[in-house]
């Protein structure tokens, strides 16, 4: 028996689209019907109407990872586990709920690994634990965690969870940890990349400086699937199909959505006064913030991430970025 985590999640649902196709028994936790049935609506996508009864073949078990008798429940004759459940957020005061979701649930996943002595565990890391080094041009897998940078509390606690992980290869399980770019599908556009597209559809002006790494769902649920069926353990492997400016990112996005391509571009102090106009919005009218320190840096910064170690190792070929973004675009604009 398979058990996936954030199985209601981009990356979560995916994966399951692939295991059930692949005829494997598979357990999904999820939290609420509303997540169930998005989960749902995104299989439609990849089967006719009279083979969406396979979405039923789920074993699904209604828990949380940080509520230990859910997730008791849900390990009973597990042998593997996909950990994709996670919280994304910048906002720093989700700290402390963010330690609660993304460390000590991890930290309940390895434990319950451990007891019910699971065969191999695959965690759904980001590219935000990876440190990048000024004297190297890329960052690959060997990049060190440097607690002395600046860092979000989402990142934060991402690289806690993954120590959770480490910890669980000290009691023999084995592990692997994907760490995924920016990764592009279609299912989800109220969080995460499918926010993008959502913002540039109404219409945006402004793009960012900076660079970071992208890939197609289905590299990184294929990468896992590798990884998990294969030999390797106690390994951890940048996804990463390419590397793009925002600009162009943001231009390939505009492009596949029949829209304007951002043309002006958001400087650092453009960045912060929108950043302080928010803040005193917030403070003033409770409005939601979608701006915060970290999540500047982040925009301005140019980081170029590495993709040998899987492309060697596992023999793989990545899909172009422009096939995701298309196929995501026209997913979109099917649904709004």
């Amino acid at each position: 028996m398979i058990l996936v985590t954030g199985a209601t999640g981009l990356v979560g649902t995916h994966l399951l689209v692939k295991l059930v196709q692949e005829k494997q028994p598979i357990r999904a936790l999820y939290r609420s019907e509303t997540k169930k049935e998005h989960a749902r609506e995104v299989f439609s996508y990849y089967f006719a109407k009279k083979d969406q009864t396979v979405f039923d073949t789920i074993d699904w078990v209604k828990g949380d990872i940080t509520d230990i008798p859910s997730l008791t429940d849900a390990f009973e004759g597990v042998t593997h586990v996909y950990h994709c459940a996670a919280w994304i957020t910048f906002n720093a005061k989700h700290y402390k709920n963010l330690r609660k979701v993304n460390i000590e649930g991890t930290a309940n996943i390895v434990n319950l690994c451990l007891v019910h002595h699971v065969k191999k565990l695959c965690y759904v890391s980001s590219i935000a634990t990876l440190e990048e080094d000024p004297a190297v041009s890329f960052i690959d897998e060997t990049a060190e965690w440097n607690p002395e940078t600046q860092k979000s509390v989402y990142a934060i606690t991402k690289y806690g969870a993954e120590m959770e992980v480490w910890r669980g290869t000290q009691e023999n399980l084995k592990v692997v940890i994907v760490n995924p770019g920016i990764i592009i599908g279609p299912g989800y556009f109220n969080g995460g990349s499918g926010f993008m597209f959502k913002k540039i559809h109404a219409g945006m002006k402004y793009y960012t400086t900076g660079t970071t790494g992208y890939v197609a769902v289905t590299d990184v649920i294929n990468i896992m699937h590798q990884l998990m069926t294969g030999n390797h353990q106690n390994q951890r492997y940048i996804v990463v199909a390419e590397n793009l400016s925002y600009k162009d990112a943001f231009t390939k996005i505009a492009l596949a959505l029949n829209k304007p391509a951002p043309t002006k571009e958001a400087t650092s102090f453009l960045l912060y006064v929108a950043y302080y106009l928010q803040l005193v919005s917030h403070f003033l009218f409770r409005t939601k913030r979608s701006i915060f320190k970290s999540s500047i840096r982040s925009a301005l910064s140019n980081s170029f991430y590495k993709n040998d170690k899987v492309k060697e190792e596992l023999n793989y070929t990545f899909s172009p970025v422009d096939i995701a973004i298309n196929e995501t675009a026209t997913r979109f604009l099917k649904n709004f």
